[in-house]
């Protein structure tokens, strides 16, 4: 079979040689060609392969097919050619080697671009080819990208021989890998000469009143300058619709509304088509609707510290907190006592404590700002750290009882927050404190 390939490819060399005479310098028109095609998928795999020999693949490790084409001259060296292959190859394993090869096909569209090294009147021509392919190959689409090579011999203007190489460089791994592709046709012109040109007859005499450049018989608002996509009618707010059909004409708006905009009936700024409460004015972050109140206590989500509980606006969404329970930490915060100059609590402290805690794991929405004070006696760094130091050791003490050190806060304000005068022991005894304020948010 090889043997005979050599000698055909010879023959039709000499055939070129033979018929050689001078062409005209006019670009070919459009040919229609027949191909013999032959595919290796091997080479390529064996060059990515590192690990073996970089070889070429032999004329009976190949598959074939036959190709069919439409070659069209866009300028004289370019070419635009399209071409159909059909092709016979074991697409589902991709090994032509495979002992259980099936039988099986693909057939595929290819678009190129080809440039060719001189004119079509040469006897001989050179040129280069790209393009995109796809076929459906045995139940799969796929794609690639071929570039190659090619040798145009020319037959009196009226024929070519057409020997092709490609690279082509799958899109579509799954489907087809990276293959060689060969192509040995013919392209015959087809047609001889270029139709006559004839000129056209006269337009006819026709009517435009108005002047729009719609002819009456087709005008239908024939004494108003209009569109001719309107039929001849006029379209002020250039929505497309015509005045005539256009509820508000002098504002554009769809014909859904009869030309009119789409409405905002709340008047909150969004149309009834995005606005997910159309009658009650809203906002856009809510989509058209007022901010939502989850607890529906009156006090709005942005608003309320607490959107999940009712409570008054008054203690900004949140419940109001017992007065009993308020009564009870006031007065443990008076029962807290520290060893002098100390931030170490004195067990008589210990049962007021115990008490808050009890009250914080009983409603855990309760919190606790725990607020440390001295008087002026000292120096004033030492005051803010011994402050600090005594709110921190009451919050310790809770923690240790099993309140969240999360839901409590330790603050030393030393002298700065003074209740009774310092000039006397009375009133240094008053600022000296620790103070708790219980909250819910």
């Amino acid at each position: 079979m090889k043997q005979k390939l050599v000698f055909a490819l010879s023959f039709l060399a000499l055939a070129v040689g033979a018929s050689a005479q001078t062409k005209t310098s006019a670009p070919k028109r459009s040919l229609f060609g027949i191909h013999i095609n032959s595919m290796d998928t091997r080479t390529p795999q064996t060059w990515k392969d590192n690990s073996g020999p970089k070889t070429l693949a032999g004329f009976k490790e190949q598959d074939f097919g036959f190709g069919l084409s439409w070659w069209k001259a866009l300028t004289s060296h370019i070419d635009f050619s399209a071409k159909t292959n059909v092709m016979m190859h074991d697409y589902e394993s991709g090994d032509r080697n495979t002992p259980t090869i099936k039988s099986e096909f693909g057939v595929e569209l290819e678009p190129t671009l080809n440039i060719k090294a001189f004119k079509d009147e040469n006897l001989f021509n050179m040129f280069i080819t790209a393009g995109i392919g796809g076929g459906y190959y045995t139940g799969k689409f796929g794609a690639y990208a071929p570039a190659g090579v090619g040798i145009q011999a020319n037959f009196n203007d009226q024929a070519y021989m057409l020997l092709q190489a490609q690279y082509r460089f799958t899109l579509t791994k799954d489907v087809q890998k990276d293959n060689l592709f060969y192509s040995l046709g013919i392209a015959q012109r087809i047609g001889q000469k270029a139709p006559k040109v004839v000129p056209p007859p006269p337009p006819p005499v026709v009517l435009d009143r108005d002047g729009d450049g719609v002819m009456d018989a087709d005008d239908k608002c024939p004494d108003t300058p209009g569109l001719a996509a309107l039929q001849g009618c006029p379209d002020k707010d250039g929505d497309g619709i015509a005045d005539g059909d256009d509820k508000c004409p002098d504002v554009a708006g769809i014909a859904k509304y009869q030309g009119c905009p789409i409405p905002d009936t709340d008047g909150d700024g969004i149309n009834d088509e995005e606005d997910k409460c159309p009658t009650v004015k809203g906002l856009a972050r809510y989509q058209g609707c007022p901010i939502p109140d989850t607890d529906n206590d009156g006090v709005n989500d942005e608003e309320d510290k607490c959107p999940s509980r009712p409570g008054p606006a008054s203690n900004q969404g949140c419940p109001v907190i017992a007065k009993e329970v308020v009564d009870k930490i006031n007065f443990a915060a008076k029962n807290i006592f520290f060893a002098t100059g100390s931030t170490k609590l004195l067990p008589k402290s210990f049962k007021s404590l115990d008490e808050v805690a009890t009250l914080l794991k009983a409603d855990e929405s309760l919190m606790i700002n725990i607020d440390g004070h001295t008087d002026t006696t000292g120096k004033r760094e030492k005051n803010m750290t011994l402050s600090d130091g005594r709110a921190g050791s009451v919050k310790a003490y809770l923690a240790s009882k099993g309140v969240p050190e999360s839901r409590m806060t330790a603050t030393g304000y030393g002298p700065d927050k003074a209740v009774a005068t310092n000039k006397t022991a009375a009133g240094r005894a008053k600022n000296r404190r620790v103070e708790m304020t219980v909250r819910n948010f």
